[in-house]
């Protein structure tokens, strides 16, 4: 990931743009800009995790290698293979437990999601996706979670990117709503189970983190 002057100058500017919260469902929004005071302590931790835990590529259930990069920080991390979709306490690469999620991380999860009126947030799992130009992620829905009363705080870094948000069925017409980095979607309540993805992430290269998206998905799966 870039680290240079221009990067430095490129987040300094971005900490001037005044932070605004768009609703895109009775219990989802968007909270633009939110995560821009955070980038300096995101950063340095989010390298550190993925140290300890590389990106890699996993395969579904089917025996599909997805596009997106994973890894997870937190008491527990997800995992998929031909076995299925589910959360772990030990990362099956390095047969350790995950890393343990950084406080700002923490405070950053908490922070969007009493915004968007849901207080009492504890994440125990924040799941790292890495996109490069052409990868995406096909409608889905977050449900390996043992409770749903909890929501799913979500930060963008890096290059743009679409995301969809469904319905309640797979077939429903999903709401495109552009992610800039930064941005926070928070999604909850009577939101929680729509289905949602990304669209193919377009090429470019972003001043700080170079020609990638990172998000940033926190969940209380556990």
């Amino acid at each position: 990931m870039p680290n240079n002057f221009t990067a430095e100058l490129f987040a300094e500017a971005e900490l001037q743009q005044a932070p605004r919260t768009e609703q895109v469902g009775p219990q989802a929004f968007v909270l633009r800009g939110f995560a821009l005071p955070w980038i300096e302590r995101l950063v340095p931790a989010l390298r550190s995790v993925l140290r300890a835990a590389p990106f890699r590529q996993m395969v579904t259930p089917g025996g599909f290698t997805m596009s997106v990069g994973l890894s997870s920080c937190g008491q527990l991390g997800w995992t998929t293979d031909r076995s299925g979709y589910r959360y772990t306490g030990i990362d099956p690469q390095s047969g350790q437990p995950w890393p343990a999620m950084p406080e700002a991380f923490r405070e950053l999860a908490q922070a969007a999601a009493t915004e968007a009126s849901f207080p009492d947030f504890a994440p125990d799992a924040c799941l790292i996706n890495h996109y490069v130009p052409g990868a995406r992620m096909s409608l889905h829905q977050d449900k390996n979670e043992r409770d749903f009363s909890a929501p799913i705080v979500s930060v963008s870094l890096g290059l743009p990117a679409v995301f969809q948000l469904g319905g309640e069925q797979r077939g429903d017409r999903p709401l495109r709503v552009p992610l800039q980095h930064g941005d926070v979607l928070v999604w909850g309540g009577v939101d929680r189970l729509r289905y949602h993805g990304v669209l193919p992430l377009k090429d470019g290269t972003h001043p700080l983190l170079g020609p990638r998206r990172i998000n940033l998905t926190f969940r209380h799966a556990g």
